[in-house]
């Protein structure tokens, strides 16, 4: 879900609530990602972007909304690290892995990292006190660090 662009927090619970409930009917996601909007460099007439406090809420409400989804996904590269650091004491318990190159968020004007070591993200997590987990695409555990 992308937000933080035109939309109000009602146009949030809306999308949150069709996916509950194609959730219940299907099975069918495994994860659920929410994108804050990166209004920098684009052409957007009125789009806001949204602050770090905001983006941990729309998290966290969505960890609890969608108690259906196993997992909630920090997109450190558009939430920034800090912020996806601390996503994990709010429901979050996937932040998305390295990244080799990232263009399309920084070109919309993400001011993150470019890229990002397995090493540094085990970094970041452990600082979280959190354990770093290596998993597949169907989330199966491959390596604890």
């Amino acid at each position: 879900m992308l937000f933080g662009h035109l939309e109000e927090h009602a146009d949030r619970v809306d999308h949150l609530a069709r996916l509950r409930a194609l959730q219940d009917r299907t099975g069918g996601f495994q994860a659920f990602i929410p994108l804050p909007f990166q209004p920098d460099n684009t052409r957007v007439p009125g789009a806001k972007g949204v602050g770090g406090l905001d983006a941990l809420k729309t998290l966290a409400i969505s960890r609890i909304y969608l108690d259906n989804f196993r997992h909630i996904k920090a997109y450190w590269v558009m939430l920034g690290l800090k912020i996806a650091q601390v996503s994990l004491a709010f429901g979050v318990n996937d932040l998305d892995g390295t990244v080799v190159e990232e263009k399309i968020g920084h070109e919309a004007g993400a001011d993150s990292p470019q890229a990002l070591s397995k090493e540094q993200l085990c970094a970041l997590i452990r600082k979280a006190g959190k354990l770093p987990v290596e998993r597949d695409t169907l989330y199966n555990e491959l390596k604890t660090y």
